[in-house]
């Protein structure tokens, strides 16, 4: 599931605080996955979390910074 800014924004603080927790985690488990020589059923979702987890991240410091 591809997270767009405008949906981020559409969040309350506590929800983008657990999406980002679950986002976290979910790269934790692929890059385990990757690491003990499993071959990935989607070759771009560790680059695909990573753009997700940014987006989030941005938009949690734009709003500290109103």
């Amino acid at each position: 599931m591809e997270l767009r800014a405008s949906r981020i924004r559409e969040m309350s603080r506590q929800e983008r605080e657990e999406t980002l927790k679950n986002l976290r985690e979910s790269l934790l488990r692929e890059r385990a996955s990757h690491a003990m020589g499993g071959a990935p059923s989607n070759p771009g979702k560790i680059k695909s979390i990573k753009r997700q987890i940014a987006r989030v991240l941005t938009v949690m410091t734009e709003e500290n910074k109103e």
